[in-house]
C-alpha cells in the first residue's frame, strides 16, 4: 500500500495504545498536538479500532473464530490490531522486508494462526473460500489491474465474508493534483483516481453485494496539502513511493495543523464538525461489502 501508507501507519501502529484506549472508553485525553497522536483520536472518532467491541472499523468486527486476509499490509497495524483478537490472520504485500518484521511481531500476539506472503495478489497463492474477512485499503489506486485483484479477492472469500475496501477520494486527489509532484499520480503511487460511482461498480463487477459506504479523513486531506505546500516552498524534489518521503520528524506546521484539528474535534459539537467535514471533503472512501451465499 504505498504513497498515503505511511499515515495509515502512524494511525494503525498507534491502535492499541493507552491513548486509543481512552478515547474507547470515553476518557479525557491530554491536548496532543502531534500528527500521530492526533491521527489516531480523529481516526477512533470516526469508527476505527475499536477495541470495546472489537471492530477494525464500525460495522466490521473481528473475532477469534475469523480468518481474516490482509492486502497490502504494510507494517501490519491491522493485521497487528486482528491478532490481538485471536483471530488467523493471513497477511500480504509485495515488500518482501515488511512481510518478515511484521510476521516476527505477530507471533506474540494471540493469534490463532499467523502467515505471511510476498505476493502482488494476481493470483493470490490461497486456495478459494478460506477468508471470512477480506481487507484492501489504500491498494487499488495503485495497481493495474484493480478488477482482477477485486476478482481475486473475491475468490479467496468464504460465502458471507465481509470485506473492508477503501481508496482514496476523488476530491481530496484533484485538490492534490493541482500541488502534489508529479511522481504522486505515477507509478508506484497513485495511477488509478476512482469517483465513487466507478469504485462502487468495480465492487459490484466483482460480485460482492455492497452493504455501506462511509467517507473519511478531512483531517488528513488537509495534512497532505500543507505537507505539499511546505515541500513545494522548500524547493525539494521527490522520487519514487510517495510513502517513502513522509516520515516524521515533519515541518512544524503539520504538527501545528494537527494541535488545531485536535482541540476543535473535542469541543462539544466537536463531533458533528468532524463528521460534516468528513463528508464534504475527505481523504478516504471506503465500503463494506459481503459475497453472497
Amino acid at each position: 500500500m504505498p504513497s498515503l501508507r505511511k499515515w495509515w501507519q502512524m494511525v494503525r501502529a498507534r491502535s492499541t495504545s493507552s491513548n486509543a484506549q481512552q478515547q474507547n472508553e470515553g476518557a479525557t485525553a491530554p491536548m496532543i498536538a502531534t500528527t500521530a497522536d492526533c491521527g489516531l483520536v480523529d481516526a477512533v472518532m470516526g469508527g476505527w479500532f475499536r477495541n470495546d467491541t472489537g471492530e477494525l472499523f464500525r460495522e466490521f468486527p473481528i473475532a477469534p473464530e475469523d480468518v481474516v486476509l490482509d492486502v497490502g499490509c504494510g507494517s501490519g497495524g491491522v493485521s497487528m490490531f486482528c491478532a490481538r483478537r485471536g483471530a488467523h490472520v493471513i497477511f500480504t504485500d509485495t515488500d518482501a522486508t515488511k512481510i518478515e518484521t511484521l510476521q516476527k511481531r505477530i507471533v506474540s500476539t494471540q493469534a490463532r494462526a499467523t502467515q505471511g506472503i510476498v505476493s502482488d495478489s494476481l493470483p493470490l497463492p490461497l486456495g478459494e473460500g478460506i477468508a471470512s474477512r477480506v481487507i484492501a485499503l489504500e491498494v487499488l489506486e495503485h495497481v493495474e489491474r484493480p478488477a482482477d485483484i477485486l476478482k481475486e479477492l473475491f475468490r479467496v472469500g468464504r460465502p458471507g465474508a465481509l470485506y473492508f475496501l477503501s481508496v482514496p477520494a476523488e476530491i481530496s486527489e484533484g485538490l492534490q493534483r493541482n500541488i502534489a509532484p508529479a511522481v504522486h499520480f505515477q507509478p508506484p503511487n497513485h495511477i488509478n483516481v476512482f469517483s465513487a460511482e466507478e469504485f462502487s461498480r468495480l465492487v459490484v463487477d466483482s460480485g460482492l453485494h455492497i452493504i455501506s459506504r462511509h467517507s473519511y479523513g478531512f483531517f488528513w486531506t488537509l495534512w497532505m496539502m500543507f505537507y505539499w505546500t511546505v515541500k513545494s516552498a522548500d524547493e525539494e524534489s521527490f522520487m519514487g513511493a510517495t510513502h517513502d518521503q513522509l516520515s516524521p520528524p515533519f515541518p512544524p506546521l503539520l504538527d501545528e495543523w494537527a494541535s488545531v484539528w485536535y482541540k476543535a474535534i473535542n469541543l462539544p459539537n466537536g463531533k458533528f464538525l468532524r463528521e460534516s467535514l468528513d463528508q464534504a471533503l475527505p481523504k478516504t472512501q471506503i465500503i463494506l461489502a459481503r459475497k453472497p451465499g
